[in-house]
């Protein structure tokens, strides 16, 4: 299949072509050309508004539910959201049923992938069954295809089982994702603790929980010299102690939500359980400093933390709907629409350069006789969203009914093209 993109800019720091525009001839899944200007016959034309194109992006932190709750999403439609979203490479959390603690649980993901337009990696358990109690078989996973290891939405609790996981991930230089929580300080907290969980009548959750497990973890680091990943960052603190260890030489990173950098606990005043998430949204103030920290550079990547859940799990009380909402589909806009002030460079950074660096995956370069794995986006271009849009199997968009800045044209990947 031949495919014709005209007058794109190119958004790639390693390409020889960054920041100019072109036409871009894409023959058989590969980069064939790349000139000024392309005459030829295509199966497939596209051309759009302010179009650019970047190497495939990459979230590195999603549920897909598969196996065992595909009532809720399944690879298949996980996937189409992917692309959707304008995504290559998804990671997927080991919260499954049975929990991806095993070689065999790693390998049904890495093969059941093959087949689909996205590449989804597994993120192997760090303990048997997401327990915090013994180290799951980090080394057999690893072989199997896991890019990462995370407990996912079970932080770990215990300092001494992390530190084992650290040290055992360095014989094959892997990472260690983790959600920062400690769960016993302000356990039955549903968000945020501040004026507004007051105001509604909901015990809240305090950052020092977050900002207490931040600084421990970065203690075990230094400790193991090993490579850690948290995700979900949201306080102020935990981004001045990341900082300080990046500054120290550790080898620290983060990723911030989408939600985190766009709701803040004032939008749960009118009680939308859509916005019942994990961690908390935080006050104005503190997410006023997360965007900052994506502007200069602290932030590594952008983490969709997608969430899906069935209607029945998110339309009843605040106290008994489940945490989380969908967010690949909307990352981009979400992004864009609350930092205008984001280059096109920097957003390329965050989800498709910085992931793949971190992680160890091979970075596509924009150039002739290169493999595409590409996105293509228009920054400028307004998106409403609505749920009839969605592909995700669920709904649960606190995004629903708005109208965001900057949309994703779609993806090329394993030789296939998808349009949105």
């Amino acid at each position: 299949m031949k495919i014709l993109i005209q007058q794109v800019t190119i958004t790639d720091p390693s390409s020889p072509f960054n920041g100019t525009k072109q036409d871009v001839l894409i023959e058989s899944g590969i980069i064939r050309d790349i000139q000024p200007a392309i005459s030829v016959e295509a199966d497939k034309v596209i051309t759009g508004n302010q179009l650019h194109l970047s190497p495939g992006w990459v979230d590195v932190f999603a549920h897909f539910a598969d196996p065992g709750y595909e009532y809720k999403e399944t690879l298949e439609t996980g996937s189409r959201a992917a692309a959707a979203g304008g995504y290559t490479d998804v990671f997927v959390i080991p919260n499954t049923k049975p929990v991806v603690d095993s070689k065999t649980q790693a390998e049904y993901i890495s093969q059941k992938s093959k087949s689909l337009p996205v590449n989804i990696h597994p993120i192997g358990a760090v303990s048997k069954g997401t327990e915090g109690k013994d180290l799951a078989e980090m080394y057999d996973m690893r072989g199997s295809g896991a890019v990462a290891f995370s407990d996912g939405l079970n932080p770990i609790q215990s300092a001494g089982l992390l530190l084992k996981a650290l040290q055992y991930v360095k014989a094959f230089e892997g990472t260690v994702i983790q959600i920062p929580d400690d769960k016993s300080v302000g356990a039955n907290g549903l968000m945020h603790e501040g004026i507004i969980s007051t105001r509604l009548g909901l015990p809240g959750k305090p950052m020092m929980a977050e900002e207490l497990q931040v600084a421990r973890d970065i203690k075990l680091v230094r400790y193991a010299d090993s490579k850690l990943h948290f995700t979900g960052v949201s306080s102020p603190k935990s981004i001045e102690y990341i900082r300080r260890a990046k500054e120290a030489g550790l080898a620290v990173t983060c990723s911030v939500t989408p939600y985190h950098l766009f709701f803040t606990d004032e939008d749960l005043l009118e009680y939308d359980t859509n916005l019942k998430v994990f961690p908390p949204l935080r006050a104005k103030s503190d997410v006023e400093i997360l965007r900052e920290a994506v502007l200069d550079g602290t932030i590594d990547c952008i983490a969709s933390h997608h969430l899906p859940h069935e209607y029945d799990s998110k339309v009843l009380e605040f106290e008994y709907a489940k945490y989380g909402m969908t967010g690949l589909e909307t990352s981009y806009s979400a992004v864009k629409t609350v930092l205008p002030a984001l280059s096109e460079s920097r957003w390329v950074e965050l989800v498709s350069i910085n992931p793949r660096k971190i992680f160890g995956l091979d970075v596509p370069v924009i150039n002739k006789d290169e493999r595409a794995c590409i996105t293509l986006f228009e920054p400028g271009v307004p998106v409403n969203i609505t749920a009839a849009a969605f592909r995700s199997k669920s709904k649960n968009s606190a995004f629903t009914g708005k109208t965001l800045q900057g949309s994703v044209k779609g993806i090329i990947n394993k030789e296939t093209l998808i349009l949105t």
